[in-house]
């Protein structure tokens, strides 16, 4: 459809790529304009870290604050207790309430940098549901708000309905995911006034449930927008990269492999990517996103040093960038390259069982060959992986060629860090701890 917005964040969301879809565009564009609105997006402590793929919902919350609105970071404390099933093939591992807490610790890290939290009228709030799901009274919950879900309903939306079209087993515990969510959104509008919830475009059926039990029991006007679910211009899903999920949290994913992963961004993607992930100028993502050839290699590092710096800060970023100039320019060694550390544990012994291994005389007999170097580094993910890597010419040790895959590597050997690398974008450092 096409609407002019009056609100600056409605516009940011339209001209930046952000919107997929919105429940009442007109009806939150001039909420937007009447005063603060508080937004939310919820997060379910699945593991430690948020990785790229959420990205895009949090640049959402920063737009909303630098509008002059009010987001909510929602951590899924109770929620993560059931396990949302949209789009999955399969339930979801139950988690301890320890681990959750765990995990949400480490979720929290990654918020502050991209929004404030403070007392100002536009100030962050960071909640958790497990505050008005723990306590629920079954009966109570199920008489005041199950009685507003028709199950016909919920089984024709497209996240449960593609599970029961594959046969696949949705267990009551899941289903009953998208009510809490629902549930969620109406405590929200009723302590907060929150009066929008954003999510990726797999969220909607979970969103407009929200709004209608919302205006069902409160009679309250709410809204909904989702952004879409960004795969790459090669079909890739956002978040992933041949090492696995990217993750936020520096201490799950070095800032180089971070910022590494934006400069490996294909050519078509980088225009749209500089709008959704940094805050330059529409124009200036437009004219670097049409370089062409070897010029827009540079756009890619702009790219990886506007995201990294963000996310990590503008001293990271420099130091990644360093790094890769080193490693890929000059053929060196970067002081942020991935390093992995080995104890003569990693070593296997080819002599004599029960030897010494801090004897000098003895170490010479512990080895660990060249394809278990690059599985340690985390270069290849399995044995026919590396064997296809020296194979097709793709693997380097120190900057020269190998091919053989079983080359035999001594602790004494590691008098200094050995460079590995698996084709030209991705490296790692091996050093003997």
């Amino acid at each position: 459809m096409t609407y002019h917005p009056k609100s600056d964040f409605m516009t940011v969301m339209m001209e930046r790529g952000f919107l997929a879809d919105c429940t009442d565009y007109q009806g939150l564009d001039e909420a937007l304009t009447k005063g603060v609105v508080p937004g939310y997006i919820g997060f379910d402590a699945t593991a430690k870290s948020l990785h790229v793929g959420s990205l895009i919902q949090i640049m959402m919350l920063h737009w909303l604050q630098k509008t002059g609105h009010k987001p909510i970071t929602l951590m899924g404390g109770g929620t993560t207790k059931v396990g949302d099933p949209s789009f999955r093939a399969d339930e979801r591992p139950l988690l301890t309430p320890a681990q959750i807490d765990d995990n949400i610790s480490g979720i929290k890290q990654v918020f502050a940098k991209y929004i404030s939290y403070d007392d100002a009228p536009t100030g962050a709030l960071m909640l958790n549901n497990a505050e008005w799901l723990d306590d629920l009274n079954y009966l109570d919950f199920l008489r005041d708000i199950g009685r507003h879900f028709s199950v016909n309903r919920m089984l024709s939306f497209e996240s449960v309905k593609s599970r029961l079209d594959r046969e696949q087993s949705l267990s009551f515990l899941e289903f009953n995911y998208m009510i809490l969510q629902a549930y969620d959104f109406l405590e929200l509008n009723r302590r907060y006034g929150c009066l929008v919830q954003f999510g990726g475009s797999d969220q909607w059926g979970n969103i407009v449930n929200g709004i209608d039990l919302t205006r069902r029991v409160l009679d309250h006007e709410i809204y909904g927008l989702t952004s879409p679910l960004l795969t790459t211009s090669d079909g890739k899903k956002m978040g992933k990269s041949a090492n696995g999920a990217v993750w936020l949290n520096a201490d799950m994913c070095a800032p180089y492999e971070f910022w590494q992963f934006w400069r490996n961004t294909t050519d078509a993607d980088v225009g749209r990517f500089l709008k959704l992930y940094t805050e330059m100028p529409l124009d200036e993502c437009d004219r670097l996103g049409a370089l062409e050839g070897s010029e827009i290699n540079a756009a890619k590092i702009i790219l990886a040093n506007e995201v990294t710096t963000l996310c990590h800060g503008a001293e990271a970023a420099a130091a990644a960038e360093a790094t890769a100039r080193e490693v890929f320019e000059k053929g060196g060694v970067g002081a942020e390259l991935p390093t992995v550390t080995l104890t003569l544990d990693d070593f296997a012994e080819v002599i004599s069982h029960g030897a010494d291994p801090d004897d000098p005389n003895v170490a010479s007999t512990f080895f660990i060959p060249a394809h278990s170097l690059f599985l340690k580094a985390g270069l290849v993910k399995s044995g026919k992986e590396a064997k296809r890597l020296f194979a097709e010419n793709g693997a380097r040790i120190n900057d020269v060629l190998e091919a053989d895959i079983t080359r035999k590597f001594s602790p004494s050997d590691f008098s200094s860090p050995i460079k590995l690398s698996a084709g030209k974008k991705r490296h790692a450092l091996v050093q003997l701890g």
